[in-house]
């Protein structure tokens, strides 16, 4: 069954008042590990490890600064096409890391969760995800939404077909029916979307979701960002005016 909805009804108000909001919900498209480790002479597999790192620096300054939920795309559902052996160190990464961090999570409060098709990955993988989403679920802090396997138009149509599954006979669909069969539906929509790396485009992130969301591109390779480069892309948004199709009020 899917996740019942909270209303963000206030919330979403709040936010629409004032251009000096911080942002409940980050999305970050973590991009640029291969042309590090290109840059700095290294195999990529050493980019990826670094960009880990990254990460967990990103992490670190949401919940220190209060952001509620961020989602980093780790693994899209095109990842697959890259070599085998670049997938299966990837995979491997992914692995590790959610065993070794739990420490992290605990001290920082973070609650982890996955969005994305688990059906496909490899076993040992989708075990530790389930585990450490198990682990952390009564963290009150930062909710750490991990990519994994995902793609937009891939959670569109899961969407779609879980409600066509719980509703035999359905002939029409809104708007709410299919994000109610989103991953996580109790998530707010994105308000602040990071392209690191210097390309200017979504690659399948969050399609249904950041139908609002402000945009903020960087050109600095991800495993080079700190936590003040996130603070700048904070201040950025905060600079913005969100209408949300509504017209300037004076």
């Amino acid at each position: 069954m899917p996740e019942e909805i909270p209303s963000f009804s206030q919330e979403e108000s709040d936010r629409q008042k004032s251009t000096a909001a911080m942002p409940v919900h980050i999305g970050i498209i973590m991009d640029g590990n291969g042309r590090w480790a290109r840059q700095q002479g290294k195999a990529r597999t050493q980019g990826h490890m670094e960009g880990l790192e990254a990460a967990k620096r990103i992490v670190k300054t949401c919940a220190d600064i209060g952001i509620k939920y961020l989602t980093l795309y780790a693994f899209s559902t095109e990842n697959w096409k890259r070599a085998r052996t670049e997938v299966s160190f990837l995979m491997r990464l992914i692995k590790k890391h959610l065993k070794k961090e739990y420490d992290f999570y605990r001290r920082n409060r973070v609650r982890v969760v996955h969005c994305g098709d688990l059906a496909g990955m490899p076993a040992d993988v989708v075990g530790e995800i389930e585990k450490v989403t198990a682990d952390t679920a009564r963290f009150e802090g930062l909710t750490a939404n991990l990519a994994i396997n995902y793609g937009g138009r891939d959670e569109i149509v899961r969407a779609v077909n879980r409600l066509l599954v719980e509703n035999e006979g359905l002939h029409r669909v809104s708007e709410e029916n299919i994000r109610r069969h989103l991953d996580h539906p109790w998530i707010p929509d994105p308000d602040l979307i990071i392209r690191t790396g210097g390309e200017i485009r979504l690659s399948n992130f969050l399609l249904w979701e950041l139908a609002y969301a402000e945009l903020y591109f960087s050109p600095k390779l991800w495993p080079d960002w700190q936590g003040k480069d996130l603070l700048e892309a904070i201040q950025t948004f905060r600079q913005r005016q969100r209408r949300f199709g509504d017209v300037q009020k004076d």
